[in-house]
């Protein structure tokens, strides 16, 4: 079985008791709610990343973020019809807008989102996430 390991930066963007995530369009998780982020690539800083990703997927550009935790989680997936084994590690941010009144970019980027959707915490369920924001959000 092969191995990968995957690192990412990934945003919480809480305003009114709602969160703002991105449905997966690839990958383990297709269909599952996630934090807006995603890859680092060769030779980028963190922030820098979160910056590309969160404008990618959400078209905001304007925010601030300060680092709230890491996680990590293995797990065990279908890749390009062969089992693979993967350790997906997070660097989560907590993430401000300043402008609260921000239009945020409702359809898929193409690649890794097929919408963004602001949604209520307390109806968000386990099964419908991905494992970083259960750990984050401790569902």
């Amino acid at each position: 079985m092969n191995r990968h390991t995957h690192l990412g930066v990934y945003g919480v963007i809480i305003q009114d008791k709602e969160i703002l995530l991105i449905k997966k369009a690839r990958g383990p998780h297709t269909g599952k709610w996630d934090f807006p982020g995603g890859r680092i690539e060769f030779g980028e800083e963190p922030y820098e990343a979160l910056q590309r990703e969160i404008e990618e997927e959400t078209g905001i550009h304007d925010f601030h973020g300060r680092i709230r935790t890491a996680g990590s989680y293995v797990m065990v997936h279908n890749y390009k019809k062969e089992l693979e084994e993967l350790h997906h590690i997070g660097i989560i941010y907590d993430v401000e807008i300043p402008n609260r009144n921000i239009t945020i970019k409702l359809d898929g980027d193409g690649e890794d989102s097929l919408g963004t959707r602001w949604m209520k915490i307390d109806g968000l369920t386990s099964d419908e996430v991905t494992p970083l924001v259960k750990i984050v959000l401790i569902i």
